[in-house]
């Protein structure tokens, strides 16, 4: 993959997460609230610690995300972008244009990889 069309991907991909990730942030942020709202009305508070649960969760996994794509973009610098941290190995275009941040081949992947 031309290292233009891998900016574009990760740009992309930059974008879409911290687009998420406002949103999650937001609505972890109302759970909250209304959990301080309502924490005199609710018989059984723990459905909003859930849904608080839920989005930290969520907030941290696309937190995760952005670190990847940070990763994909010091190899994109480095000249190693498209290739396995494990292994090496090419990481055929299709798998990239599909994660732009993959680290590892499909193959390595289900071996148990990152």
């Amino acid at each position: 993959m031309d290292d233009v069309r891998a900016r574009a991907l990760l740009r992309a991909e930059r974008a879409r997460v911290q687009e998420l990730l406002g949103e999650t942030t937001g609505a972890a942020q109302e759970d909250r609230s209304s959990a301080d709202e309502q924490a005199v009305d609710i018989a059984d508070p723990a459905s909003a610690f859930t849904d608080e649960e839920r989005d930290d969760a969520i907030a941290a996994q696309l937190k995760d995300r952005l670190g990847a794509i940070a990763r994909a973009e010091r190899r994109l610098e480095d000249g190693t972008y498209g290739r396995s941290v494990r292994s090496g190995l090419p990481i055929p275009d299709d798998r990239l244009e599909a994660d732009p941040a993959a680290e590892l081949t499909a193959e390595e992947a289900r071996e148990g990889g990152a």
